[in-house]
């Protein structure tokens, strides 16, 4: 809708005046903002009434006024106009009336219910003119005389959920996934042979029919919607109804849909209501809802299925979950054409949640038969942002053939030839931001690397001729990985958890305490300690060996080598260790034979610590790099033996530097102290 037309509408219905508090809620912003807007700009509205402390003002002409404040880094809609805080103000000021009805004793569904059927019965043609009593219908034709259709206006008291509190804001989906579904289904659409075809399509789970609205119904042949729950079927009908939508067809559950003779349809869409809480060990759980698809869908058909992320990150160990058996069961099948990571924080009212998108296939084509590809459109996000743009790049990189491989997407082999060649039918996590690792994109190594070489000489004059003396050749053969997981199956390294410990045990003296803190460096490490006979307390704490690679996965990867022993962990920080290294150390001060080690604490801290690994992180709320995917290059003993001394040489130094620096810091802070008490007196002796 135009900005005219909008004020038009508007003009029809004279609203109450609002307060500031109003209009902070109204449009979305903080109570800060609006008294920044009124303080610094003589053109804000002034009072029409009110008090001192609690001013009344105009809601039309504060529409007015913030209809000329653009909201930033929204996007410019199709028609060119630029959403404004105007926009929100009046589309938010038109339920008001709605919203305060539920203060009346009307809970939320009931108030949804009977405003969604009286829109129906206008677009129906079967309005009838309010009671003098009945503030829901003028509240409704209140919200009708200020919408352009009945359509949009049980769009906006859908869009009421959340703030009336109600169950269906949780199971919505959320906009940017719709935008991305409908995105993917029009691509297909319009793709070869199926540019001229009417495809069927059936939204299981429906809801109130957000994935429904998002696909653009004229270019589809029959239309199906399934929904279990009484009062979200009602719902959508009465949506339909309002946008005038009569073929589609509504369906409690998938024996009545199979029961009217539909057994397969060319696009199935699904976005499941969440469980309450994990269902791994059940048959019927989130992933059930992905055969319920691909069961439905015929020959060249695809499926596209929200599932939460969980239902893909489980690993295989010893008899397999359901969820997992489930999982592999879809790539036997070949039916997983790709899996998108959705971003963190998509879902509006389930911050915790992360989601994935499967996009399941009937039949592959010769060129995609055993691949998956997987899109980190969490990774896609973070370069171009949400909206219309990332939902674009996202359906490019799903759609696209013979892209090329990077940190955001690739195509992987559900199962490879070679037994160390990198397949999906491992057991592993399935999350793009578990598999795709690759190196930095855009740089020469060898390049940065002579330039850092040649930087840190300049910067130690001392050490310049001992860092000229460090050879870097280009290497000619790529190197294999192997991931960290295989590496503790082996026994090579041994993972040791954090623990928990309550706070009041910590103390001064004692062994030291690793933790968050000393990992991100905001304490020195030894400043907190706890004693040995309150870790007593603890049993399953483990103490650190000389050697071990302590480990923070949070928002990046943090490393740091423990050259003493002797440190408890505290949780989220975990430790590896070396299971040679120390009867390597022994042999080594006792003089005896010393044996290869396959790899040394440096190079082990260092390499788990590389841009590669660092990208592997997920989680919605805290950003955590699974450990067990991160990787490491198989190198020669020799390389290795080298790797470990430069990088040796490179901590003492750093540890050198380090004293240095906290010496300086150490004495600036007590002359500024003294002078700053008034003890000192400050002068600098001529030099001789």
């Amino acid at each position: 809708m135009s900005q005219g037309n909008q004020q038009t509408r508007t003009n029809r219905t004279r609203f109450k005046p609002v307060t500031l508090g109003e209009i902070k809620e109204l449009a979305r912003v903080g109570r800060p903002t609006v008294s920044n807007w009124r303080r610094r700009h003589a053109s804000f509205p002034a009072a029409m009434g009110g008090t001192e402390n609690k001013p009344l003002f105009d809601a039309e002409e504060v529409a007015e006024w913030l209809d000329t404040r653009p909201v930033p880094d929204a996007e410019q809609r199709e028609d060119g106009h630029v959403p404004t805080y105007g926009d929100r103000f009046r589309a938010a000021l038109r339920l008001r009336r709605l919203v305060a009805l539920k203060h009346d004793g009307i809970s939320a569904e009931t108030l949804i219910r009977s405003a969604l059927s009286l829109i129906a019965d206008t677009a129906a043609g079967n309005r009838r003119a309010p009671a003098a009593s009945g503030q829901l219908e003028q509240a409704v034709h209140e919200l009708l005389d200020s919408t352009e259709t009945p359509g949009a206006a049980a769009d906006a008291v859908l869009g009421l959920a959340g703030r009336l509190e109600s169950d269906l804001a949780m199971d919505a989906t959320p906009a940017v996934v719709a935008e991305l579904i409908g995105a993917l289904v029009r691509r297909r659409e319009t793709a070869g042979e199926a540019e001229c075809a009417r495809p069927s399509v059936i939204n299981l789970y429906a809801g109130t029919g957000d994935l429904l609205f998002a696909l653009d119904r004229g270019r589809h042949g029959r239309i199906t919607a399934m929904e279990a729950d009484t009062l979200r079927r009602e719902l959508l009908g009465y949506r339909l109804l309002a946008h005038g939508e009569r073929g589609v067809e509504l369906y409690a559950d998938v024996a009545a849909l199979r029961a009217d003779g539909l057994t397969a349809a060319d696009v199935v869409v699904v976005d499941p209501p969440f469980a309450a809480g994990e269902r791994e060990t059940d048959e019927d759980g989130p992933l059930s809802r992905a055969a319920e698809a691909l069961a439905l869908l015929g020959p060249g058909g695809t499926a596209y299925v929200v599932v939460p992320s969980w239902t893909l990150a489980r690993q295989r160990t010893g008899v397999p979950s359901p969820n997992v058996r489930l999982r592999e069961h879809l790539l036997i099948e070949d039916a997983v054409a790709g899996i998108v990571q959705l971003p963190r924080r998509i879902h509006p009212f389930r911050t915790g949640a992360e989601l994935a998108l499967l996009v399941l296939r009937r039949d592959a084509g010769p060129a995609e038969r055993g691949l998956t590809r997987l899109v980190d459109g969490d990774r896609i996000a973070l370069r171009t942002g949400l909206g219309q743009h990332w939902a674009e790049c996202v359906t490019d990189a799903l759609t696209t053939a013979d892209l090329p491989a990077s940190e955001e997407v690739r195509d992987i082999p559900v199962t490879a030839a070679s037994p160390r060649g990198e397949q999906l039918l491992d057991g592993r996590s399935l999350l793009p931001a578990h598999r795709l690792a690759s190196p930095e994109p855009g740089l020469d190594h060898f390049g940065a690397s002579l330039d850092a070489r040649r930087e840190a000489a300049a910067a130690l004059p001392a050490l310049r001729e001992w860092i000229g003396g460090l050879g870097i050749a280009k290497r000619e053969s790529p190197v294999p990985h192997r991931r960290l997981d295989e590496h503790v199956r082996a026994g090579q390294l041994k993972l040791l958890p954090g623990h928990r410990i309550h706070s009041e045990d910590i103390a001064d003296g004692g062994l030291v305490v690793v933790g968050r803190e000393e990992m991100l460096g905001t304490l020195p490490i030894g400043r907190r300690r706890i004693a040995p006979e309150a870790l007593a307390d603890y049993p399953q704490a483990a103490v650190t060996e000389r050697g071990d690679v302590l480990l923070l996965a949070e928002h990046g990867v943090r490393t740091h080598v423990d050259g003493l022993g002797g440190c408890v962990l505290l949780a989220p920080v975990q430790g590896l260790r070396i299971t040679a290294y120390a009867q390597h150390q022994q042999q080594r001060a006792t003089g005896g034979p010393v044996g290869g080690l396959w790899i040394g604490p440096y190079p082990l801290a260092r390499l788990l610590a590389a841009p590669r690994n660092q990208l592997r992180s997920s989680g919605s709320l805290v950003r955590r790099v699974s450990v067990r995917d991160m990787d490491l290059p198989q190198l020669p003993p020799g390389e290795i033996t080298e790797l470990e001394a430069v990088l040796t040489e490179i901590d003492r130094h750093r540890t050198e530097v380090r004293r240095q620096l906290d010496a300086l810091d150490t004495l600036a802070e007590r002359l500024a102290a003294g002078v700053a008490d008034g003890a000192l007196a400050l002068r600098r002796r001529p030099s001789r």
